[in-house]
């Protein structure tokens, strides 16, 4: 899979996977035993990873991936909050958010009547998803939840303003949902007969 490709996967949230994994997972089909059918044998017995942890996986390859091919390339260990805002806007060529400019006549219509020649960027959130991922993989592969770069504030300014001016962009606003709470009731301290006058 080309590095394209692969960072098209990462911002979409694909469950595609490559195809090098596939084949890779079934092994040989010779007949001998040895410490390769043990191995397949293992495979085998593990569970599949849920969807959200193959994606995240992928996302962190992803990212690794990105750093190694930084000229001169970058450890994970050197890897700091402007290394993640670099990758983020690396991946807005693959988006597929229209997000009108300041000068379009469409800026501000949810519905724009006609095509404009804006760009398509990656929406806020699946960009938000992939930095939840990523912060959970990042401690998940040895690093300091203090030391996470995908956690800085830095991080959570630039997705709050890639919110607020995509939501103004497309003239659709962003409404936090709220969350449910269940109403407490109050048990009554009375009989159910005490609507009725007494007689």
């Amino acid at each position: 899979m080309s590095s394209s490709n692969k960072g098209k996967d990462v911002a979409e949230g694909s469950s595609r996977s490559s195809s090098a994994s596939v084949a890779g997972a079934g092994g040989g089909s010779g007949s001998g035993s040895g410490s390769g059918d043990l191995h397949n044998h293992q495979q085998q017995q593990a569970p599949p990873l849920s969807r959200y942890e193959s994606q995240k996986r992928r996302d962190w390859n992803t990212f690794g991936q990105y750093l190694r091919n930084q000229r001169p390339p970058v450890a994970l260990s050197q890897c700091n909050s402007n290394h993640v805002l670099d990758f983020l806007r690396y991946l807005d060529q693959f988006g597929k958010t229209k997000v009108h400019l300041q000068g379009c006549v469409f800026f501000g219509q949810p519905e724009p009547p006609g095509p404009c020649t804006c760009p398509l960027r990656q929406a806020w959130g699946s960009l938000d998803a992939l930095i939840g991922r990523l912060r959970a993989a990042f401690e998940e592969n040895g690093g300091l939840p203090e030391a996470n770069p995908f956690a800085s504030g830095t991080i959570r300014v630039y997705l709050r303003d890639v919110r607020d001016s995509q939501a103004k962009a497309r003239g659709i606003p962003y409404k936090k949902k709220k969350k449910k709470r269940n109403p407490i009731l109050k048990p009554s301290n009375h009989d159910d007969n005490s609507n009725f006058p007494m007689q």
